[in-house]
């Protein structure tokens, strides 16, 4: 009796152990108010528009990566009201298509939706940092699984973008995506074409 009660306590130990990790030591346990008052001010309006390079990583289930992309953006705002397009390159050949449709309250509130999503998702933008929760399927031939991610963007001194984003399966992190976004000054474009 006594075997079972020690084991009994030891489990409850790790299970409040694992509980309290996850909601105040891990990536998903930070909210946009831990960014109150960080700078620079990070206005999804005025750095989420015009034209945009992204480079990223996604890690898989063990930690490795697992896929390698380039990208560009296109932004543009009527007043609180976005679209972006994306379009990806990743390290397979694959090519893929994304266009958001993004709102933004007078209260720095988000409301995002895309033809990936299921339902709508939410975020809020504040101080140096913009979070977004949503949950999107996967392409088929990605196995056509629902996943919830947690997308958090941090904005940095020199305009640069830092994304980090965890997509979870039942509670459970199955990838990681960590990328840069920075503009793409017109001055890059004309050194492209004259470059070409």
């Amino acid at each position: 009796m006594d075997i079972f009660l020690g084991v009994l306590i030891g489990f409850a130990i790790v299970l409040a152990a694992i509980v309290a990790k996850s909601r105040f030591l891990d990536f998903t346990a930070q909210t946009p108010e831990d960014y109150t008052g960080n700078t620079p001010d990070f206005d999804i309006r005025e750095h989420l528009n015009g034209r945009i390079a992204c480079e990223g990583v996604i890690y898989g289930p063990t930690g490795r990566v697992s896929s390698r992309f380039v990208a560009e953006f296109f932004a543009e705002w009527d007043g609180n009201e976005g679209r972006m397009s994306e379009h990806f390159r990743y390290d397979s050949g694959v090519e893929q298509d994304r266009e958001w449709r993004l709102s933004l309250s007078e209260t720095g509130r988000i409301r995002a939706d895309a033809a990936d999503l299921v339902g709508v998702g939410s975020g809020q933008q504040m101080g140096s940092g913009v979070c977004l929760n949503y949950t999107i399927k996967l392409p088929e031939s990605a196995g056509g699984h629902s996943l919830d991610v947690v997308d958090w963007m941090y904005l940095v001194e020199n305009g640069t973008i830092i994304n980090r984003s965890q997509f979870r399966k039942f509670g459970i992190k199955v990838a990681e995506l960590v990328a840069t976004m920075r503009p793409i000054e017109s001055a890059q474009i004309d050194g492209q074409k004259d470059a070409a």
